[in-house]
C-alpha cells in the first residue's frame, strides 16, 4: 500500500466516480435548463470512461489508500447497465463501501439489482415535498411520488437511505420542518445542504444561502435535536440526533461552515479527469493515460503527484474574497458530481 497525503496532511480515502454528464432533471442549482438545453453538447459515449476502465482506475486508487466508492452523475442510473460497474468495483480487494447518489426516479426499478450487485448505501435527491415547489426545481422534468417510491423500495431491499435536500433561500426553505417531520416518521436520514457555488451556470448568490445555524434552528424547534459525533474522520455533514428517538439529521455547510481541513475525496469526472475539489478549475486527464496503454505504475505515479501536491481549501477561502478568477471557471457539478 503506497498511502498519499496532500500538502494539508489530508490523506486520500474516497473517491467519487461521475459515470454520465447526462441527467434527466434540469434543477436550477446544478444543470438549470436555459444552459442544458435541448441543442446542448454531451459527451459522446467514447469520450466517458468504460466499465473496466473505471474498474482499473478503482485499484490503483485503492492502491493510494481509497477505501470507499460514490457513484454519481448526472443521473448515475441513466448510465445503462450499471450494476454491472457495481459488481465489478465490488470484486476489487480493498473496496470497503460503496454508495450512490441518485435523483430517485429510477430507483425503484434498480435498487434490487444494485443491493444484488455490492451497493451499499444510497444518497437521493428531493429538495422538496410539495409537488408543484419540486416540479419548478428539477425543471418540470420529475414527481415526488416516484422518488418517494424509489426512497421506500431502495430501505426495503436493505440499502442504507439517505436524503439530500438542498436549500435555496425564498425557494423552499420554508418545507425545513415538513421534510423533518417526514423523514422522521419514517426513520430516513435527512441532510440539509447548504445552496454552494458550484458551477458557472446556478446564478450562485450569498444572498439565496440558508445557514447552517438557521436550518438546525428550524429543526430544533420542530422537535429537539443534538449534536452527536462524525462516523469518521471527514465527514461532510454535521450530525444531529433528536432528542426523543434515535433518527438522524445532518446538514452540509460548505458554504458558511467549511470542512475543508479534513477533506479526503478526490473525484473523477465522466470523461475520465481527475478533480481534486468540488470547485475545481481544472483536471488532470487520466483517460487518456490509459487509454494510451501506459502501465498502473505510470498512472500511479500522476495520481500520487497531483494529490501529494493538493492545496485545495476553497469553502475555506470563499469568504476569504481571494478567488475573483477561480470563480469564473469552475467545472460544473454535473460533470463530476455532488
Amino acid at each position: 500500500m503506497n498511502h498519499v497525503k496532500d500538502q494539508l496532511q489530508r490523506p486520500l480515502r474516497d473517491l467519487r466516480i461521475s459515470v454520465t454528464d447526462r441527467c434527466n432533471f434540469r434543477c436550477s442549482y446544478c444543470m438549470p435548463a436555459e444552459v442544458f438545453g435541448p441543442d446542448y453538447a454531451f459527451l459522446p459515449h467514447d469520450k466517458i470512461l468504460s466499465f473496466e476502465e473505471i474498474q482499473r482506475l478503482v485499484k490503483v486508487f485503492v492502491s493510494l489508500g481509497v477505501e470507499k466508492i460514490r457513484i454519481t452523475g448526472g443521473e448515475p442510473l441513466l448510465r445503462k447497465d450499471l450494476p454491472t460497474l457495481i459488481h465489478m468495483i465490488d470484486a476489487v480487494e480493498g473496496v470497503k463501501d460503496i454508495a450512490m447518489t441518485t435523483n430517485g426516479t429510477l430507483l425503484k426499478k434498480f435498487a434490487q439489482p444494485l443491493k444484488d450487485a455490492g451497493l451499499q448505501r444510497v444518497s437521493i435527491s428531493l429538495d422538496s415535498l410539495d409537488e408543484d415547489r419540486f416540479f419548478e426545481m428539477n425543471g418540470r422534468r420529475g414527481r415526488v411520488k416516484t422518488v418517494l417510491e424509489g426512497i421506500e423500495k431502495a430501505a426495503e431491499v436493505g440499502l442504507q437511505v439517505k436524503i439530500n435536500m438542498v436549500v435555496k433561500k425564498g425557494v423552499n426553505d420554508q418545507d425545513i420542518e415538513q421534510m423533518a417531520a417526514f423523514f422522521k416518521e419514517r426513520q430516513h436520514i435527512l441532510r440539509y445542504i447548504e445552496y454552494m457555488d458550484v458551477g458557472n451556470s446556478n446564478g450562485w448568490r450569498l444572498d439565496d444561502v440558508v445557514s447552517k445555524k438557521e436550518i438546525v434552528e428550524k429543526v430544533n424547534a420542530f422537535s429537539p435535536i443534538q449534536p452527536i459525533a462524525p462516523n469518521y474522520t471527514g465527514e461532510v455533514a454535521s450530525r444531529f440526533e433528536y432528542a426523543d428517538q434515535k433518527t438522524e439529521v445532518g446538514v452540509i455547510s460548505s458554504v458558511t461552515d467549511s470542512f475543508c481541513s479534513t477533506c479526503s475525496r478526490a473525484r473523477i469526472s465522466a470523461e475520465g479527469k481527475l478533480y481534486t475539489c468540488l470547485f475545481a478549475t481544472k483536471g488532470t486527464d487520466l483517460r487518456d493515460l490509459i487509454r494510451n496503454e501506459e502501465d498502473d505504475e505510470i498512472v500511479l505515479k500522476q495520481i500520487s503527484h497531483v494529490w501529494e501536491n493538493r492545496i485545495d481549501r476553497y469553502s475555506d477561502e470563499r469568504n476569504e474574497q481571494t478567488m475573483k478568477e477561480r470563480k469564473k471557471h469552475k467545472i460544473e457539478m454535473s460533470h463530476i458530481g455532488g
